[in-house]
């Protein structure tokens, strides 16, 4: 049987891993985000993928980071 599940890494400047912060099983609908970890490195500059991008829109993580950047502004 097929079975794909796709884990979400922040890359260093060297394209090594720096922290895998969640991941997405589509066949059993589940997704696991660490959100502080994830804010963390979109407050640093960290870009996205589309894919990945339209997930934690889902989740609304960027609703978040505009909080916490209000919060600090």
């Amino acid at each position: 049987p097929y079975e794909e599940k796709t884990s979400y890494t922040f890359l260093g400047r060297e394209g090594r891993d720096l922290q895998k912060v969640g991941f997405y099983d589509p066949i059993n609908n589940q997704t696991y985000l660490n959100v502080p970890a994830i804010l963390y490195f979109l407050e640093k500059g960290a870009q996205p993928t589309a894919t990945v991008h339209d997930i934690l829109k889902k989740a609304s993580v960027f609703t978040e980071l505009s909080l916490n950047q209000t919060k600090f502004n």
